[in-house]
């Protein structure tokens, strides 16, 4: 009886100890998630920022041109 009463408390503190690391990681990814959701990556640039993109014209490449992009890139 003695040994069951021991085995039975190791247990409810393993118990313990695992959902208070379960309920610590969960407030710790909602607190992660609440960070980067008020993260703005897409403002606009303040200062003196110039344009480094620049569209390509709308005409379509020819097959060949594509098929090497397929080789250089794997895509």
């Amino acid at each position: 009886m003695y040994t069951f009463i021991k085995i039975m408390f190791q247990t409810v503190k393993v118990f313990i100890l695992f959902l208070g690391c379960t309920i610590l990681f969960y407030y710790g990814m909602i607190w992660m998630n609440q960070e980067y959701e008020n993260y703005h990556r897409y403002d606009e640039p303040e200062g003196r920022s110039i344009k480094v993109f620049q569209q390509q014209s709308i005409e379509k490449p020819r097959w060949l041109e594509r098929l090497l992009l397929f080789y250089v890139n794997g895509e």
